[in-house]
């Protein structure tokens, strides 16, 4: 975005008497603006896919009346939520529960300053992307902490409890299964990893080994559990702990925390789409990085995202609930081993295709080891 800023105040003799850190902060907002509608229209579609697939799978219809087939029964929602009395708990600690649901909030939301919805499409293009939006995903715990424990209620903080311990376990084998595509591309940054997909279906990152292949599917789980999405709802578990560790939680915050979880299961399928989908690829060899072809690229992307989200709910309206030591056991004893045996056979695999097998000299070798420096 900074070399499109600085192209756009080169070309416009007008905006060069403006300071540069003032046309920078009003693009930043305006980006972030633009990101925060996208994002909370898209979660809002959400909650109607998910409401209406699960009517499906259980022989009823579901959402149908606001709007048509009630593609608008979110705002609905949202007026419903906004107009409930907001509740705070006599014993609970003001400040931190009034903070909790705005850090969930944004760890979530901030994920997609690095996410490249196309060709050059992307708020902040940086080296270590990757990095990045798993640091920030990170956040989204601390918050959950804070609404637990501010709550002053068992159930929230067994519910808060219950996230530390999934998600700092789960982030381990989803990392590093992210780092098999690192391995693959020689890169942190997202743009370039979606590029080097680009072409026919079969280079997408997901069909480029074994390895890569069984990655996807530990990346995707990890992201399930991170997610808290059913089989892996524990935090938030109804039949044990009324709502976990937002039960204490009303009207407009309620609806952030709602908010919340649904931007990050977009964000994590972006994120797996772009990873190991192929971006914006649609699976044969075309040029869509010019300047209108690119918008085609961001259509693609999103029906990948689609049809993730689509797993997600298929998922959850599937699968029963895990016991807490079968999730536990799932992450320590399954995942996280295979995610480093991914790794390393990735490693191997790469280091085989560039010295024995030809490495660029030969199209196979080559399919093999990614694109490496």
């Amino acid at each position: 975005m900074q070399q499109w800023l600085d192209q756009l105040i080169a070309n416009n003799e007008w905006l060069q008497g403006v300071p540069a850190g003032f046309i920078y902060t009003i693009a930043i907002v305006v980006v972030c603006k633009v990101i925060l509608v996208y994002a909370s229209l898209l979660a809002g579609e959400v909650v109607w896919l998910e409401r209406r697939v699960a009517g499906r799978m259980q022989a009823r219809i579901g959402p149908n009346r606001v709007g048509p087939q009630g593609l608008l029964q979110f705002l609905a929602d949202g007026v419903k939520l906004l107009a409930k009395e907001d509740i705070i708990p006599a014993s609970a600690d003001r400040k931190i529960f009034l903070a909790a649901p705005v850090i969930v909030f944004v760890g979530a939301f901030a994920g997609f300053v690095v996410i490249p919805f196309g060709h050059g499409l992307v708020a902040a293009d940086m080296n270590v992307g990757l990095f990045v939006i798993l640091s920030l995903t990170s956040i989204e715990v601390v918050g959950i902490i804070m609404a637990g424990w501010a709550s002053n209620s068992k159930w929230a903080v067994l519910g808060a409890m219950r996230e530390v311990a999934q998600m700092i376990s789960y982030e381990m084998p989803l990392a590093i299964s992210a780092l098999v595509v690192v391995v693959l591309a020689g890169t942190l940054n997202l743009s370039d990893i979606a590029d080097q997909q680009q072409g026919w279906i079969w280079n997408w990152y997901v069909f480029r080994g074994p390895f890569a292949f069984a990655a996807f599917f530990i990346f995707f789980t990890a992201a399930l559990a991170s997610l808290k999405r059913a089989p892996f709802d524990l935090p938030e578990a109804e039949s044990e702990l009324v709502a976990g560790f937002h039960t204490e939680y009303t009207g407009f915050r309620f609806a952030v925390f709602f908010l919340a979880e649904y931007t990050a299961m977009i964000l994590f399928a972006m994120l797996t789409a772009v990873l190991f989908l192929g971006g914006w690829s649609p699976g044969f060899d075309v040029d869509l990085t010019g300047p209108w072809a690119r918008w085609i690229g961001v259509l693609i992307l999103f029906g990948k995202t689609v049809l993730l989200l689509f797993v997600m709910i298929w998922v959850r309206w599937t699968l029963p609930r895990f016991r807490i030591d079968r999730v536990m056991y799932l992450c320590y004893k399954v995942l996280l081993p295979l995610s480093i045996v991914c790794v390393v056979g990735m490693a191997v695999q790469v280091l085989v295709a560039m010295t024995v097998l030809g490495g660029e000299d030969s199209w196979f070798g080559s399919w093999l080891m990614g694109a490496r420096p």
